[in-house]
């Protein structure tokens, strides 16, 4: 998913557990149910307001992106088969410069990419490719951007899988045994290489069947068990083979934080007055997160974009990455070991953040105006699982400002 300010992108995936290259899993997704004006009510046929939405802060736009997720499709049927990284970002960009001529006088206004989980990718790489391309634009032509912010995000293939072992192992989801098999069998690398078919038995199978029947995605919530959903929060979803050797955190990607939210979620969207309402589904498609031969046909996931990250930072641009710690997913800890990895200087040293009198995270910023900030209690979808404090975390984004390091009324 991606939700972006002024222009973004949204992504279906799944769970990550990410073997290098692999392409997203197609995934039942939660995003349209976070940071907007409004949740769907438990009965599918109502809404409530957002009292914390992103809208209060920024004007925010969401984008279905690539084609075939959601309600967005392509007349071409072929695209469908070239679906992937690179094309993902070249639309995405067309999509924010067409959107600029449509409404230009929105040009000179700062504008940043934001978004979450495999949006990871997406933002750094659009965001690569808008400064690039801005270089041989004229004044007039070029938008006023000013970097991105991601959540939980993909990052980099061998940190993001090492810090997965770890976080689950450190959290007592798995026996000291397992982990001590996963260090021995996972040979996980900095490129793109096929891991060992034992690795894959172990990340698949040993350690799922010892942490169980829960919610990856916000290790201490409850889990869904709505008769609905489509896999409950279970890990024996279908799994292409081929996506699990090439990457294993992103063929992990399930479905995002419930408890049965996103069952709310595909009744409402799939009334036909909503549709009609949003001018949507004109292909006579159902809403249903995302299109299997999307990501069974993806054209290639990069091992890491930190490359990414140096080149905005040394252009000036402000990265910020915020982290949900109770997400066994992408968890904070591969976060951390990939940003740890840049080797750049720390500007404003690791400290505890506050909303009112309590602590809900921590913060440091480094060398460049790139900031992690983590949020205590959130899962993988912060703005709904804590909204208030991603919605402080968000303003003070956008406004460049650190948050609180004490208490207050």
């Amino acid at each position: 998913m991606e939700e972006g300010i002024e222009g973004s992108a949204q992504h279906k995936a799944g769970r990550i557990t990410m073997l290098p290259g692999q392409p997203p899993q197609c995934y039942r997704d939660n995003h349209h149910n976070e940071l907007g004006p409004f949740f769907v009510n438990p009965d599918g046929q109502s809404l409530r307001r957002n009292p914390h939405a992103g809208n209060r802060v920024a004007n925010v736009i969401f984008v279905e992106s690539p084609a075939g997720t959601g309600f967005s499709y392509s007349n071409i049927s072929g695209d469908l088969l070239a679906a992937g990284d690179n094309r993902t970002a070249s639309d995405d960009y067309a999509f924010v410069m067409n959107w600029f001529k449509r409404f230009p006088h929105y040009k000179s206004r700062p504008f940043f990419r934001a978004g979450e989980s495999y949006a990871g990718y997406y933002v750094p790489e659009l965001a690569k490719l808008i400064y690039e391309k801005s270089k041989n634009l004229t004044s007039h032509e070029k938008t006023n951007f000013k970097g991105f912010m991601v959540g939980n995000p993909v990052t980099d293939s061998y940190n993001d899988n090492w810090g997965y072992v770890k976080y689950v192992y450190y959290h007592a989801m798995i026996s000291d045994e397992t982990y001590a098999e996963l260090k021995k069998e996972c040979n996980f690398t900095h490129q793109n290489d096929p891991v060992s078919h034992k690795c894959i038995q172990l990340l698949y199978y040993e350690a799922d069947d010892e942490y169980g029947n829960m919610d990856p995605y916000s290790i201490y919530a409850p889990a869904c068990i709505s008769n609905t959903s489509a896999n409950s929060t279970g890990s024996k979803f279908g799994r292409n083979s081929q996506q699990m050797v090439v990457n294993p955190i992103l063929s992990r990607l399930r479905r995002g934080y419930d408890p049965c939210s996103h069952d709310y979620s595909l009744v409402y969207f799939n009334r036909p007055d909503v549709q009609k309402a949003l001018h949507a589904n004109t292909t006579g498609n159902p809403c249903v997160g995302c299109s299997d031969p999307l990501f069974e046909n993806w054209q290639g996931t990069a091992a890491t974009v930190l490359p990414i990250y140096l080149e905005l930072l040394d252009a000036g641009l402000r990265l910020w990455v915020f982290s949900g710690d109770a997400d066994s997913v992408v968890p904070v800890s591969g976060t951390r070991y990939a940003l740890t990895s840049l080797n750049l200087s720390v500007v404003v040293p690791w400290y505890s953040w506050y909303r009112h009198q309590q602590v809900v995270g921590r913060l440091v910023v480094c060398q460049g105006n790139l900031t992690l900030v983590t949020v205590r209690g959130a899962g993988h979808e912060v703005p709904l699982l804590l909204p208030a404090q991603w919605l402080q975390v968000f303003k003070s984004f956008l406004e460049g400002s650190l948050l609180p390091s004490q208490p207050y009324v």
